[in-house]
This record gives structure tokens, C-alpha cells and sequence, in this order.
């Protein structure tokens, strides 16, 4: 009896902790004081109104200590980052097909790059980046230790949690990480495709053609990366395999770093990501974001060059069909295809369907109307259809009845 008594006691202690953190986080999340201009907070380019999506159309964020200075990268969605596995340069999962046998590559991770794996090293960067908040780890301890909210960093981990920078820095970074857990806020599987995947509402004819054309490897082929049915167990999509890959997107010449012709945004092979700089195999592959919400954003791809959802699945179409669409020209004025990668990178450049039988003078595999019908579907994936999470219902009713055995989780 006493071991069970300590058992349930240091459980309710770390539910406590975990709930202060997570209270603190919340805080934090939206404080400006964090940034060195005092006006930027976190929720400034994850706008919670957008789920957690940059809140306006512009191709990166300005930051820095004047907010005067562009990003490199637009901010992806904090959502569903829950569902991305740790990055492992050869992942091997594939529920789906029940073979583990698979080498899907260079998988997981968090940020365009795959660098960090927990919700609080994620956090940290953003805090010290020179052209995001631009603070420092001194900055932001000295303001935790003055904030209303550092009281429940020192309730949930020691009144001395907050004494030493590194230590406060740390302590904000994993309250910052407790908040982005919290399934409700972050994962909350809302959406029209979530009620249609539980038996709560039915697709329009235009959304299941788009869903139909969607999965269809002979169309768009957009569930080879974004995976659009239940796993195995019953597990909701999580609209991402988190794989890394090469799409070769066109150089954004409004990205001040791109002024400079001699530089590359390369991803996981730099330069933000420095463990692998130099490694060719890895230059030029960004992380596959969830298109869950993706229908709230306003800027699309790492590098934020496109403003229009239609104009990304038409890239997907007609990237080696049109290229003079979408690529820049050399000073003759000829196109220079996949102008932001090197060419010695382009052996990485991703070639499955759709692109695998694209030239100049081919014809797309889709019609326009087909593409409309894509974009529709896109849009019943955007949270805030539903009231709560159909699969936690779904699993409390298996829980109370015995005689269902399918496993949901």
C-alpha cells in the first residue's frame, strides 16, 4: 500500500508540474518581452487564430533587435508536430504497407531542416536567431526572473530554476515545449476529413474527386509524402510522412540572403543545420510540413515564394513542363531550371510521380477543374469543423465496450 500511496503521489506531482509548465508556456508563447525589440513574441509568426500558421501573407517574418531584419525561412505550422518522429537518416516505418523493411531516407525532425527533436529545442532557436526575437540567453533569463509568469516556472521546477541563465533559458525552452503538447491546442483533429474519416459528416462530390485525385498515383500523388488514410490501428493521418526531400522550389529573389548570388538555402546540409554541411546527398532537402490547416496559410514552401495554394499544386503539375513559369533567367534570358540549387545537387532533385514524366510539351495529369478539385479537398482539412477530437470519443467507446477489439489510439 505505501509503494502504490508513492506511486500516486509522484504522479499527481508530475501532472502538476507538467500543468504549470504548460500555464507558464502558454505565457510565454505570447510575452514580446522576450524579444530583444520588446515587440515580438512567438504567437507573431504562429498566429493561433491561423493555427499556429504565419498571420499575414508575407514571404518571411521580419525580426531582429528593430524588427527591420527579413527571416531566412517562412514559418511552418506548429501544429501536428506531435506525429514527427526523431530525424534518422534512415527511417524505417511503413505501418500502412506492414513492411518495416523500407528505407524512406532522411525522415524526422523538427524546423524546414530536421535539426532539433523536442518541442523545447525548437523553442530555443527562435529566442537568440540575430533576425528572429535576437535576444540572448542573459536577455531572457533576466526578464523570466521579473515576468508574472516566472512564478510558475519556480513552482514547477525549484525555487533556484530561474538563478543561473542557462538554466532559466532551459527552463523557458521546456515550458515552451510543454505548451506545443497540448494535444487540444496543437493536434486537435477537428477537421471536416476527421468527421468523414469517423462516420460524422460526408465529403461534397467536388472534395471527394479532390481526395480521390489526391491518393491517386497517376494524378496528383499527393499521399506518397502526405499521407491521407488511417494507419493500421486506426491512427488519424497525419498528412506528412516528415520526410525529407528535394523538391527543387524557385529561388525567392525577395529573401535578402538571396541577393547575394553565391548563396543557397540547402536545408538539411546548411546553413542553419551545420552537422551535415558538405554532405552533397543531403543538400537541398526540407522537411515535409502536415497540410493539415494548410489551407489557412498565406505563404507556402520553406522559402515562402508562393501566396496562392492553387499555384503549389500546379508547380507540383508543371515544374519541368513550364518551367520558364517558374524559374528565373540567366542574363540571355534563358531559364535557368531549379535556379536555387547548385547543380551538382540536382541528382537529389525528387523525380516520383507527378514529376517522373514531365518535359517541356507534356501534358499535366490533371485538368484545371481537376485542380480545383484538389484545392477543395485541401480545404476539409482545416481544424475547427468539429468541437473535439473524434477519434478520443471513438476510443472511449471502445474502452467501455469489450466486444469491440479494434485497437484506436
Amino acid at each position: 500500500m505505501r509503494a502504490d500511496a508513492g506511486a500516486a503521489m509522484a504522479w499527481a506531482q508530475a501532472r502538476e508540474r507538467a500543468s504549470l509548465l504548460r500555464a507558464a508556456g502558454r505565457a510565454i508563447f505570447f510575452d514580446p518581452a522576450l524579444s530583444a525589440s520588446g515587440r515580438q513574441s512567438c504567437a507573431s509568426c504562429h498566429d493561433p487564430a491561423r493555427r499556429y500558421n504565419p498571420p499575414n501573407a508575407r514571404d518571411v517574418q521580419m525580426g531582429g533587435p528593430a524588427l527591420r531584419d527579413p527571416g531566412l525561412r517562412a514559418p511552418p505550422t506548429l501544429t501536428y508536430l506531435d506525429r514527427a518522429p526523431p530525424y534518422d537518416n534512415h527511417h524505417y516505418d511503413s505501418e500502412d504497407e506492414a513492411d518495416n523493411s523500407i528505407d524512406n531516407g532522411p525522415t524526422g525532425g523538427l524546423t524546414w531542416d530536421g535539426r532539433v527533436d523536442t518541442g523545447a529545442a525548437q523553442a530555443a532557436i527562435p529566442l537568440t536567431s540575430a533576425f528572429e526575437m535576437a535576444n540572448t540567453q542573459a536577455g531572457v533569463a533576466r526578464t523570466a526572473r521579473h515576468a508574472p509568469w516566472g512564478a510558475l516556472l519556480r513552482k514547477a521546477l525549484g525555487k533556484g530554476a530561474l538563478d543561473d541563465d542557462e538554466r532559466a533559458f532551459a527552463a523557458i525552452a521546456r515550458a515552451l515545449g510543454a505548451f506545443e503538447e497540448d494535444a487540444d491546442e496543437f493536434a486537435p483533429y477537428t477537421s471536416k476529413y476527421d468527421a468523414y474519416l469517423t462516420g460524422h459528416a460526408q465529403l461534397s462530390a467536388q472534395e471527394q474527386r479532390g481526395l480521390a485525385l489526391f491518393n491517386d498515383e497517376r494524378k496528383g500523388n499527393c499521399a506518397q509524402c502526405h499521407l491521407s488514410q488511417r494507419g493500421l490501428d486506426g491512427t488519424p493521418p497525419a498528412f506528412s510522412d516528415y520526410g525529407l526531400i528535394a523538391l527543387a522550389v524557385p529561388r525567392n529573389a525577395n529573401i535578402m540572403r538571396n541577393r547575394d548570388p553565391a548563396f543557397f538555402d540547402l536545408g538539411a546540409c546548411g546553413p542553419e543545420r551545420k552537422d551535415k554541411i558538405g554532405q552533397a546527398d543531403y543538400c537541398g532537402l526540407f522537411r515535409t510540413p502536415t497540410l493539415r490547416n494548410v489551407a489557412l496559410r498565406s505563404t507556402f514552401f520553406h522559402n515562402g515564394k508562393f501566396h496562392d495554394l492553387r499555384d503549389v499544386v500546379e508547380l507540383y503539375l508543371t515544374r519541368d513542363i513550364t518551367p520558364e513559369r517558374w524559374y528565373g533567367k540567366d542574363a540571355s534570358g534563358k531559364t535557368v531550371p531549379y535556379d536555387d540549387l547548385p547543380a551538382r545537387y540536382h541528382a537529389n532533385i525528387n523525380r516520383d510521380p507527378p514529376f517522373d514524366d514531365q518535359h517541356p510539351g507534356a501534358t499535366p495529369r490533371m485538368s484545371d477543374s481537376e485542380i480545383d478539385d484538389v484545392v477543395a479537398f485541401l480545404k476539409t482539412l482545416t481544424d475547427g469543423w468539429l468541437k473535439s477530437n473524434p477519434y478520443r470519443e471513438e476510443r472511449e467507446r471502445a474502452n467501455s465496450n469489450p466486444i469491440q477489439t479494434r485497437n484506436l489510439r
